[in-house]
C-alpha cells in the first residue's frame, strides 16, 4: 500500500494557533493571525536553507515588516524554532492518538480488530510514514540533524514523551518474545536503569528494550528514504517499508 504524500505546508495549516478563527479579541486574533504567517514563512526557508539559517530578519523583509516589529511576535530564532518543534511535536501525537481511537477492520473478512482502545504498532508504523512523508522537512527539523546551539524547552520533551508513551502502549499489547522469557538479558538490565524516556510508564525491561529497537530502527528507514537515499535503487520503496515492518513485528 503506498502512503506518498505530498510535501509542503499543508499539512502543516492550523498547527499551533492558539486562538481559533472568530474568537478572542480583535488585537488577539490578529496576533495569532500574523505569528502563524510568521511561522509559514519559517517553514518556506527551512525548505529552502536548512533550520540552521533561518532568519527572522529574512522573514520579516518578506512579510514587509521591520525587523524589531516581528520581535514582538517571537522574541529570538530559538523561540521561533521551539514553536514550530512544539508545533510538529503536538501534530504527531494527536495523530497517534487518533489512530489509537480508530477503528479497524480486517482487510479479507472485514471483522474488526481494532476497538479504538490503543493502536497497535503496524499501525503507529504506518501513521508516522503517512505524517513524514506529507511533510519531510518538519519531519528532519524533529528527528533530524539538532539545529547548532538550540536546546529545546522542557515542555517540548513532555509533548515528546506522549509519542513515546503510544509506542510502548503498542509493544506492551504485543506478547511476549522468547527471548523476553530470558532472565537478565545485560541490556535489559541497563535500560531498567536508564529509562527517563519512558516517562512513568510500567513497561517491562523488555518491552522498553523492544519499543527502543522498533523506534530506532523505524526512523533509520524513514530518514534515508526521505533524504533520498533509496531513489535510483531500484526497489519498491512501499514493499521495503513492508518487508522491514514485517521483520520487526515477527517473534524472535
Amino acid at each position: 500500500m503506498s502512503e506518498t504524500g505530498g510535501t509542503g505546508t499543508a499539512g502543516r495549516k492550523g498547527v499551533g494557533t492558539r486562538t481559533a478563527p472568530g474568537t478572542g479579541s480583535p488585537r488577539e486574533r490578529y496576533r495569532a493571525q500574523v505569528r502563524a504567517e510568521i511561522k509559514e514563512r519559517a517553514w518556506e526557508q527551512i525548505a529552502d536553507a536548512g533550520a540552521s539559517a533561518l532568519s527572522l530578519n529574512a522573514i520579516a523583509k518578506r512579510m514587509g515588516m521591520s525587523g524589531p516589529a516581528l520581535y514582538r511576535y517571537f522574541g529570538s530564532r530559538d523561540e521561533l524554532i521551539t514553536e514550530l518543534i512544539r508545533d510538529a511535536y503536538r501534530n504527531l501525537a494527536d495523530t497517534f492518538r487518533a489512530d489509537a481511537d480508530t477503528v479497524r477492520t480486517d482487510a479479507e473478512d472485514g471483522t474488526e480488530v481494532g476497538t479504538g482502545s490503543g493502536a497497535d504498532l503496524a499501525s503507529l508504523a504506518h501513521a508516522l510514514r503517512r505524517w513524514a512523508r506529507a511533510d519531510p522537512h518538519r519531519y528532519f527539523l524533529v528527528f533530524g540533524t539538532p539545529v547548532p546551539g538550540y536546546h529545546a524547552p522542557d515542555d517540548v520533551t513532555g509533548i515528546a514523551s506522549e509519542i513515546m508513551a503510544a509506542l510502548l502502549g503498542a509493544c506492551a499489547k504485543l506478547p511476549a518474545r522468547t527471548s523476553d522469557e530470558v532472565d537478565d538479558q545485560p541490556f535489559d538490565r541497563h535500560i531498567k536503569a536508564h529509562a527517563q524516556w519512558a516517562g512513568e510508564h510500567p513497561a517491562t525491561p523488555a518491552q522498553l528494550h523492544r519499543a527502543l529497537s522498533f523506534w530506532t530502527r523505524l526512523h533509520g528507514v524513514l530518514s534515508l528514504e526521505l533524504a533520498g537515499h533509496f531513489t535510483g535503487m531500484g526497489f519498491d520503496a512501499d514493499a521495503f517499508f513492508e518487508a522491514e515492518l514485517e521483520g520487526l513485528l515477527a517473534p524472535a
